[in-house]
């Protein structure tokens, strides 16, 4: 079993920070999208019906149906559901009533007349395969439209270049599920989550990013190749994974969609400089989970780890350093124990000053915090120091901000933003292995600074209670 193994996943993640925990939507998330497109639909099935004259069915697909939905890397950008609508009549597409185009126009127009206290906005002009619509919450939901022939069990999704497109969702799903039995199912679908995770760490252009359904199929199959033993812990698998891929698309890029009825290459949007990057990122991925499992202790693993999760992966805490005595082992390395001063200023009360060593709080929201190594004749000169925002709690799940990779040097800056402790790691490096830490507990309380000088009460109450 790796040595990170309970870092990656733990049965009870409510209560233990885990990789899994960090990139998956909180059940609140879940509960909110789930309503929002059950309503949607409910309001869809009926509209599109009058509009077309056909009868219609809904169906979730993509990562929310396949349970590998992963929360967004960054604040501000948003979930993603995938809601299909069917046309049904009988016959091929081509035997209905309407042209693709004009099922994709009545869809857009359905949207556009949708009212609900928290649509941001209809996307227009629509994307070529679906329709979009946004949100509040950080969240939107794609509407592709396709024509279903029920006694066939056949579909075909309508584009905007008026033309019809073999693509069945329901048949990656049905592949999807066929192939392991539930016990199985769970840890697969962690580590699509990681590599999903991974891929919208590392690459922020939405052109030369690999697809959630490109990384399903690259997980699956390579799953079929590894053994009991490497299957055991979710660090072990997820290098073994990483080898299979890699040594998969050196000798062949083309990755075959299982489920569709034409020929589909799934790499085939990748021109040869974008995916050159891709299996080069992987091999650095590969290469990265392979030095995490030869660390001889947990930390050292976890700040590896780090290299390809940044912030979602979270460090051990002191009862998981005792258990691997990682003092005993660092002592042979000058470990550095770097001393930080923490001075959190209110932003619009700049009087209202906190002032601690090595923790801070609880200090209200609307905090500048500005961290100082002050035993700076501890830390040698050829070393790295490297600052990273690790946030917990509710409010900044909600947000989906969960951290970030902050400054480098002897000092760093932050915010106070959500309630709740969070953690800034300093990190120290020398020549990229660990020979230092601090973990900085900032605790923000959801309290606002009081007014100086509260306005002057009623005379009526001034006199209340004199004799």
């Amino acid at each position: 079993m790796g040595i990170c193994s309970t870092l990656f996943y733990n049965s009870n993640d409510s209560e233990k920070q885990t990789l899994h925990r960090r990139i998956t939507p909180s059940e609140d998330q879940f509960e909110e999208q789930q309503e929002r497109w059950n309503n949607l639909a409910g309001y869809l099935i009926p509209d599109l019906k009058i509009r077309s004259g056909y009868p219609l069915q809904t169906w979730l697909q993509g990562s929310y149906k396949f349970g590998t939905q992963v929360r967004p890397v960054r604040k501000g950008d948003e979930f993603d559901i995938d809601l299909g609508v069917y046309f049904i009549w009988e016959g091929t597409a081509d035997d209905g009533d309407h042209e693709p185009i004009e099922l994709k126009r009545n869809v857009q127009a359905s949207l556009e007349d949708y009212v609900a206290d928290d649509v941001l906005e209809v996307i227009s002009p629509p994307k070529p395969r679906c329709s979009r619509i946004r949100f509040k919450g950080d969240f939107h939901i794609d509407i592709p439209a396709y024509h279903l022939d029920p006694d066939r069990d056949a579909r075909m999704l309508a584009t905007e270049m008026n033309s019809w497109e073999n693509s069945d969702p329901k048949a990656l799903y049905l592949w999807f599920v066929d192939k392991f039995d539930e016990n199985l199912r769970p840890k697969v679908r962690r580590q699509i989550r990681y590599l999903k995770i991974w891929a919208l760490l590392m690459f922020s252009d939405n052109v030369d990013r690999p697809s959630s359904t490109l990384l399903t199929i690259l997980v699956v199959e390579a799953i079929d190749e590894l053994s009991r033993e490497e299957l055991a812990s979710d660090d072990d698998t997820l290098a073994c994974l990483l080898r299979e891929i890699v040594g998969r698309l050196e000798l062949d890029r083309s990755v075959p969609n299982p489920a569709a009825n034409d020929y589909e290459d799934l790499t085939e949007h990748f021109n040869d400089d974008a995916f050159d990057n891709f299996l080069e990122k992987l091999g650095e991925f590969r290469d990265i989970a392979n030095a995490a499992l030869e660390c001889v202790d947990i930390l050292s693993s976890a700040d590896m780890w780090s290299k390809a999760f940044e912030h979602f992966f979270p460090l051990p805490d002191d009862e998981e350093l005792k258990k691997a005595e990682i003092g005993t082992r660092t002592s042979l390395m000058s470990y550095i124990t770097p001393d930080v001063q923490v001075v959190a200023t209110h932003k619009k009360y700049r009087k209202q000053r906190w002032v601690d060593k090595n923790k801070i709080g609880p200090i209200p929201k609307g905090c500048e915090i500005m961290f100082s190594i002050i035993n700076r004749q501890d830390i040698p000169p050829n070393v790295d120091i490297q600052w990273v925002v690790r946030n917990e709690g509710n409010e900044a799940e909600e947000i989906n901000d969960l951290g970030h990779i902050a400054e480098s040097g002897l000092k760093a800056s932050e915010q106070s933003a959500y309630k709740g402790t969070h953690y800034m790691d300093c990190m120290i490096r020398e020549y990229g292995a660990v020979v230092g830490m601090r973990r900085i507990p900032v605790t923000i309380s959801g309290r606002s600074i009081p007014r100086r000088n509260p306005a002057k009460r009623p005379a009526w109450v001034q006199l209340r209670g004199r004799r």
